[in-house]
């Protein structure tokens, strides 16, 4: 990977694989690394330990836990009748729409996008 970065860079701008590019690439790596993890209070130290002992911990996390959840289908939902399903499908009449419009004041929001109904006009 540093090869290619060094490759790129040097087609990029010309750049040398010089002592500079080097340094930054060990100090990257170096801050990059975890020497040490905190398990419990107790330190672990080493290349093998610390991956096993964050594979476990996310192992763990992630792991199925047997946990009852409500469902859907358990709550108890009342149904519409076929009168009252009916009157939500009815059309609207000229005169509810401008009663509704008028009962609002020109500069209240009925929404937080901030657009009121100062702009709409209706023909009589």
């Amino acid at each position: 990977m540093n090869w290619q970065k060094s490759r790129l860079k040097w087609l990029q701008e010309g750049d040398e694989n010089s002592k500079f590019f080097h340094g930054v690439m060990s100090a990257r790596r170096r801050r990059n690394n975890i020497n040490m993890v905190n398990v419990n209070g107790v330190n672990v130290e080493g290349v093998h330990n610390v991956r096993d002992a964050v594979f476990n911990h996310f192992s763990n996390h992630f792991r199925k836990h047997n946990v009852v959840r409500l469902g859907v289908a358990t709550l108890p939902f009342h149904k519409l009748s076929f009168v009252e399903a009916s009157i939500l499908t009815k059309p609207f009449s000229v005169e509810e729409v401008k009663q509704t419009v008028w009962d609002c004041d020109s500069f209240k929001s009925p929404e937080p996008d901030g657009v009121n109904f100062g702009f709409i006009t209706l023909g009589s």
